[in-house]
């Protein structure tokens, strides 16, 4: 694989590392799916892992060998993976801050996998509506990997998985954990039928069931719903629920943060 030193930023295959939004990189010319980026050593070699492409990889000058053995994985497609390498001031003016995990690579986002086949075989799933700050969204990923779920569904205004703060929160999680988008909740609630999901919402309303009482392993399949921060689930995601659940909670503490909250939940229904 080609070792390439900067001199200068010039080069047009930098630009993907170029203080370029998420929203930017999402659209990026040239690609099926757009791109993300993958920052870290321990990142980049779980998003390889889980059969994510590269388009190249920068690192400081220290960072090379890490960079290379990393990308080995690839075998012989690891020799068209570009690797640039400069000192760290002049990586700081292309991408606007310090790389201080050594490394970041520009990933071709995949295709995100259709849902029925997603679901096919999952028992324990996290659906996750209107979601709308990656960093949570990036905690309950890592929650579900460590926790147990098999699979995330993410509606259309949830924050993307596949953003740079969701994927750090998450620690590369988000490229392990299966997931995918779904439509509205007419074709949710669909879904999630035909495969035997019992969705238990978690949520703040009159007569929603204590954890302490509801028994997730009464359920083969069991869904974990979570809502928007502050706002909570809609209308339309409480009616396509079986079942409400909150945290029992103490002096006078009525919720958790969200991605606390799932974790808690996600332990409490792992069964």
């Amino acid at each position: 694989m080609p070792l390439i030193a900067i001199d200068d930023l010039s080069d047009p295959r930098l630009v993907d590392y170029a203080h370029l939004t998420d929203v930017a990189l999402k659209k990026a010319r040239g690609t099926e799916h757009g791109l993300y980026i993958a920052e870290s050593a321990l990142v980049l070699e779980r998003a390889l892992r889980a059969g994510h492409v590269p388009r190249s990889v920068l690192a400081l000058g220290n960072s090379a060998d890490e960079a290379l053995a990393v990308l080995a994985v690839l075998g012989e497609y690891a020799a068209e993976v570009p690797v640039f390498v400069g000192p760290g001031e002049l990586l700081a003016e292309l991408t606007g801050y310090i790389l201080h995990r050594g490394l970041i690579a520009s990933m071709h986002r995949p295709e995100l996998p259709n849902a029925d086949a997603l679901l096919a075989g999952a028992r324990r799933i996290v659906i996750l509506e209107n979601v709308a700050d990656p960093t949570n969204v990036g905690a309950i990923f890592r929650s579900a990997g460590a926790i147990g779920a098999d699979a995330i569904l993410v509606t259309p205004r949830c924050s993307d998985p596949f953003y740079r703060r969701a994927i750090r929160v998450s620690m590369g999680t988000v490229l392990q954990v299966p997931w995918t988008r779904v439509g509205d909740w007419t074709e949710t609630r669909a879904l999630l039928t035909r495969h035997g999901f019992h969705v238990a919402a978690l949520a703040l309303t009159p007569g929603a069931v204590s954890l302490r009482d509801f028994d997730g392993t009464a359920h083969e399949h069991l869904a974990l719903l979570l809502g928007a921060e502050g706002e909570g689930l809609t209308a339309e995601a409480l009616a396509a629920s079986n079942s409400v659940v909150q945290i029992p909670m103490k002096h006078g503490i009525d919720s958790l943060n969200v991605a606390a909250a799932s974790a808690v939940a996600m332990w409490a229904l792992s069964g």
